[in-house]
């Protein structure tokens, strides 16, 4: 489904500035000092100079693993005195009553709704006690299916003609899992049967809240009311709750909605969004009429949104939180304001699209959790506009957060109010009132992290190859490597309306035919080589983990770089170290760690996807689809197959150190 990936196809046509070309007035700057001397001083100021953090056999150096080499291989490679297992495949069962896996892909849509899903994504460990680091909750997206492993031979080539079976079938493989898993003799696994074990996927019912629900724009035929809307799709990153729920992020929804008119049937918000005028490559619309946009206009408004499940009650209905905005959401990262308001940012993951921050009404009472649960159905969405700063050449910044509610200014001296009408209605249009504030174009914001003491924040900016123009914190034309940035809000408030920002690392290769810029920040070198950041995730000690999702060519710009990977960076000296390199055509993705950080869980998705890579077989996938790579099962699984990988020392220390 990726031959060519639609985030990376701008749909913002508004002349709002872009990053890169505040960044490119101190470019000189940048190449004289690789990222602002003065950028280390100001924002490592906050930052706690930790260690391994406690126990003694861990202190020392931040960075206390050797880094692996760059590779092309198809299996996991992890430092010397580490291992890891895989667990947690897609197709394995999660009930009692779950079918066994068929290798040849014939598995049925009633068999894929009791099994986890396909191409594993966000992840989080919840435990079952307080600090239990041995047995918890392992929840986990589903981002999207790869059709030439998931269908047939015969199902791919029409020979077995196109049905609702196999559009439910996909729909079951998409969302979100439930595992029960628990540490027994040294090895994870699920519990099976619990009561905790659960799939939520495209069909299963869920409450609309906040400012939308009931709301004109998403009211359908099958609901009238507005307030129920069936399943969620396109799990991409992930986030929790400090009252211990789970934050599922729905991204590139547009993707599964076509139609068979014949007439241009799309609105300015449909175009805003990227739903096509010709079809989906999911085929859904030819089966499943809510699918088809001409025939249910509002269908897409219900999807786009953070949905909050409740891992501990698997009776629970999820429920869509549309006061954090409609847009293709990577991730979600919460913190706490200074008054106790609760804080998430979001990325919206496509280019030349926008930061967002939401800023909860009610404050959180740690003692007291029930009194939180409804905390993300009320507060302000915020979008970031960035700015130069006062010097040139520092390559720092400010920057401020614009309200989108209905009083705020728009040109020609209207309002959001007076465009949208309501805060429901600015929120199902959350891009376009974006748009109309100003906010500046980004390089696809995907993952962001808070840092556990300093509150500093920091956010992947994947890749952005048309980018033509620049600003300072996108500073590059045809940035196919990526860029990590960090601000500190006003006062360490997270609720503060303005803030600092400096660019924490460019990726690059040195070895760049053009130089310049290209070649990344001085923290890159020949053995640190990776692009396209993507996942992004601080551990307990302010440990910055990067996992990435991009070229793998490992050739030409990319020689160097091998497989997708997971690399780790010590935010005071930026030092970077590769951790983990995945196997052929994958994505690293997801991670999360049990409370005592002994083990990290990290996702594998879409191995066996052939891409660009130096090892891709002529070879159909739908005739032989272990041409190319036989992860995780060695070949007996029949094809590649997406699972979670878990990660410990040997010696039983913390990971990392």
């Amino acid at each position: 489904m990726r031959s060519i990936d639609p985030e990376n196809i701008p749909t913002n046509t508004s002349a709002n500035p872009h990053f890169n070309e505040l960044v490119e007035r101190s470019r000189r700057g940048f190449l004289k000092s690789g990222l602002a001397m003065g950028a280390v001083g100001f924002f490592g100021a906050g930052l706690t100079a930790c260690g391994g953090g406690g126990d003694g056999d861990d202190s020392g150096p931040m960075l206390g693993f050797a880094a692996v080499a760059a590779s092309t291989g198809d299996d996991i490679v992890v430092p010397a005195g580490y291992r890891h297992a895989v667990f947690c495949r897609w197709g394995d069962p999660l009930f009692a009553n779950s079918p066994a896996w068929k290798p040849d892909a014939t598995n049925t849509a009633a068999d894929q709704a009791l099994q986890f899903g396909d191409n594993h994504d966000g992840m989080h460990f919840f435990p079952l006690s307080d600090d239990n680091s041995t047995e918890g909750l392992l929840v986990m997206n589903h981002e999207y299916i790869n059709p030439e492993f998931f269908y047939t031979a015969a199902e791919q080539s029409g020979a077995t003609p196109w049905s609702l079976e196999q559009v439910r079938k996909a729909q079951h493989a998409h969302g979100v899992s439930v595992a029960h898993v628990r540490l027994v003799n040294g090895n994870w696994q699920v519990v099976i049967p619990s009561a905790y074990n659960r799939r939520i996927h495209m069909n299963t019912p869920m409450q609309l809240t906040g400012p939308v629900r009931g709301h004109a724009l998403v009211r359908t035929s099958a609901d009238p009311a507005g307030e129920v809307s069936l399943g969620t799709v396109n799990n991409c990153g992930n986030g929790y709750t400090m009252w211990g729920t789970y934050l599922t992020c729905e991204e590139n929804f547009n993707g599964y909605f076509g139609t068979a008119s014949t007439t241009e049937a799309r609105d300015a918000n449909m175009r805003r969004y990227g739903l096509s005028t010709t079809g989906s490559g999911y085929r859904w619309h030819e089966e499943d009429d809510r699918f088809d946009y001409a025939l249910e206009p509002n269908e897409p408004n219900r999807l786009g949104w953070i949905v909050e499940i409740d891992p501990f009650d698997a009776s629970s209905t999820p429920k869509k939180r549309t006061a954090l905005g409609r847009i293709k959401h990577e991730n979600a990262a919460q913190t706490l304001a200074k008054d106790q308001r609760v804080v998430v940012y979001m990325g919206d993951d496509q280019a030349n699209d926008y930061v967002y921050k939401f800023v909860s009404d009610g404050k959180y009472v740690a003692d007291n959790q029930r009194a939180n649960v409804n905390l993300l159905e009320s507060g302000t969405l915020y979008v970031a506009k960035f700015g130069a700063g006062a010097t040139v050449g520092d390559m720092m910044g400010t920057g401020e957060w614009v309200a989108l509610v209905p009083s705020t200014p728009i040109a020609g001296g209207s309002t959001l109010g007076a465009k949208y009408g309501d805060l429901g209605g600015i929120l199902v249009n959350t891009r376009l009132a974006a748009d109309d504030v100003g906010a500046t174009k980004m390089d696809r914001p995907e993952w962001v992290t808070v840092h556990p003491d300093s509150g500093e924040v920091y956010l992947t900016l994947t890749n952005n190859s048309s980018r033509s123009t620049v600003d300072e914190a996108n500073p590059r034309t045809n940035n196919i490597y990526g860029q990590i940035i960090r601000w500190r809000e006003t006062g360490q408030d997270a609720a503060a309306l303005t803030f600092e920002w400096d660019l924490f690392v460019l990726a690059g290769n040195p070895a760049h035919t053009a130089g310049g810029l290209q070649a990344g920040s001085s923290n890159i070198n020949a053995d640190n080589l990776f692009n396209s950041p993507d996942g992004l995730a601080f551990d307990a000690d302010g440990r910055l983990w990067i996992q990435t999702d991009g070229n793998f060519s490992n050739r030409g710009n990319y020689a160097g770089m091998g497989n997708n990977q997971m690399l780790v960076a010590d935010p005071q000296t930026k030092e970077i170290r590769r951790f983990l390199v995945g196997p052929s055509g994958c994505e690293i993705t997801g991670i999360t760690w049990t409370p005592d950080q002994k083990y990290v869980f990290i996702n594998v998705q879409h191995p066996g996807e052939y891409g660009s890579h130096p090892r891709a077989p002529a070879t159909d996938p739908a005739v032989d689809p272990l041409a190319f790579s036989r992860w995780p099962d060695n070949g007996a699984g029949g094809r590649p197959r997406p699972a979670t990988v878990v990660v410990w020392r040997e010696d039983g220390g913390k990971v990392g150190t």
